[in-house]
């Protein structure tokens, strides 16, 4: 079932902000604990650099960048674990704004200092006038399948022992099909036949906005590149390694198959 609690990207009027909650982000990304839903604090002083994010459960919202480092708050990732699923797209709009709002601090054409726009999520150069909006970068992520087998594959950069989809961004001029075949021959030398479309999902390290579709392998012959990825097999549905955490859109593609393969049996 979706959830049906969403954040309304429609920013508060100043007259609304009395009643409004706040979610403070340091700037590693660590949120703070707050008395509602785990991140969102009660709003009893002016707070330096906020931003507007929308309205949740009716009450407008306001990120909090906080210039210093908290070790003690939670990350991003943690409170995902942490929270029930429908907060992944509050957390996710405030990791993603308070990244972008940290580099955005100066125009990128002319390099004057840029101030937040009154009415809009966009910075704008005090100087020539242009305007940075939150960025968002394309990205494939694919469950490459044989038969009732998932191909899952390990980074470098994974913790010990856990495996997930194969995944990369999108090339300028590239269509996202195209990415998908592209991706998995570049990484694990494995060519694919039909592609079907699963769903999407914005993911906050730092702004990925990710395509997720399943393909079916034309052989089970892998030949790793090495650089990207260091480890890559066939599962039984059965017999599955360690897995990224639920909230990941990595995880739903697994999830998915792998009860689509019960159905079946």
């Amino acid at each position: 079932m979706v959830d049906q609690v969403k954040l309304e990207r429609i920013l508060p009027h100043a007259r609304h902000l009395e009643r409004a909650r706040h979610i403070q982000v340091d700037i590693e990304g660590g949120i703070a604990p707050g008395e509602r839903e785990g991140i969102l604090g009660e709003l009893r002083y002016p707070l330096p650099n906020a931003i507007a994010l929308g309205q949740w459960r009716g009450e407008p919202v306001l990120l909090s960048m906080v210039e210093a480092t908290h070790p003690e708050w939670p990350s991003g990732r943690e409170w995902l674990n942490q929270l029930p699923g429908d907060a992944f797209e509050l957390i996710s709009t405030a990791l993603q704004v308070n990244h972008w709002r940290r580099n955005h601090r100066f125009c990128g054409r002319c390099g004057k200092p840029t101030q937040q726009h009154r009415n809009e999520l966009a910075m704008v150069c005090s100087n020539c006038r242009l305007r940075a909006y939150p960025r968002q970068s394309p990205c494939i992520i694919t469950l490459v399948s044989y038969g009732r087998q998932l191909l899952l594959a390990r980074s470098p950069r994974f913790k010990q022992g856990r495996f997930s989809t194969l995944a990369g961004f999108i090339e300028p001029g590239e269509s996202a099909e195209q990415a998908v075949h592209r991706e998995v021959m570049e990484e694990v030398g494995v060519e694919i036949g039909r592609v079907r479309y699963f769903k999407s999902q914005s993911w906050p390290f730092p702004h990925s906005f990710m395509l997720a579709y399943f393909a079916e392998a034309v052989s089970r012959d892998i030949h790793i590149d090495g650089v990207e990825i260091e480890a890559a097999d066939w599962f039984e549905p059965e017999q599955l390694p360690g897995l990224p955490e639920a909230g990941a859109i990595s995880r739903q593609l697994i999830d998915t198959f792998v009860n689509g393969v019960a159905i079946q049996d």
